[in-house]
């Protein structure tokens, strides 16, 4: 099987989780929140199409480092920072002869590390931020995979 065949989309999640930023203009922002990312696949050959769903529940450790300006009750904000993700649950589907053709294409690894950068905005208690997260260590080192991914974020700021 060839498996430049391979094709691959992502599946849209959630986010949810807690955050505290610790500083002025220059800050540090611990988090820990849960996130569902996912992905499909499909291949299609001589010997067959075989296609295979692939959905995870993680929960996300990363540490912000970053700059803000602006007045109080509008704020802007750069980030950058490592991020720790952890696989808590993960659910697999595939068509009946994916396996017998990609017997490891679901050995995917339990945790990885990877990198956030991005901008946000505070208008007044309501934060958004918009991410890229680039995966530093692959999630599966047979097929290269690795988690890249956008994500928004909404959120309420308590203090």
């Amino acid at each position: 099987m060839n498996t430049d065949n391979l094709g691959e989309s992502t599946t849209t999640g959630y986010q949810a989780g807690l955050f505290s930023r610790i500083g002025g203009g220059f800050y540090l922002q611990p988090e820990l929140y849960l996130s569902s990312t996912g992905g499909k696949f499909n291949s299609s050959s001589t010997t067959g199409n075989y296609s295979g769903d692939v959905k995870f529940t993680n929960l996300n450790v990363p540490l912000l480092l970053g700059t803000q300006f602006g007045q109080k009750n509008l704020n802007f904000r750069v980030m950058a920072d490592p991020i720790y993700t952890s696989i808590l649950d993960k659910k697999q589907s595939y068509s009946a002869n994916f396996n017998a053709a990609y017997a490891d294409f679901g050995n995917y690894k339990n945790s990885t590390l990877g990198f956030q950068a991005g901008a946000g905005v505070d208008i007044g208690s309501i934060t958004a931020d918009l991410r890229y997260e680039g995966g530093l260590t692959k999630i599966n080192d047979n097929y290269g995979q690795r988690q890249n991914l956008w994500s928004l974020s909404v959120g309420f700021k308590f203090f």
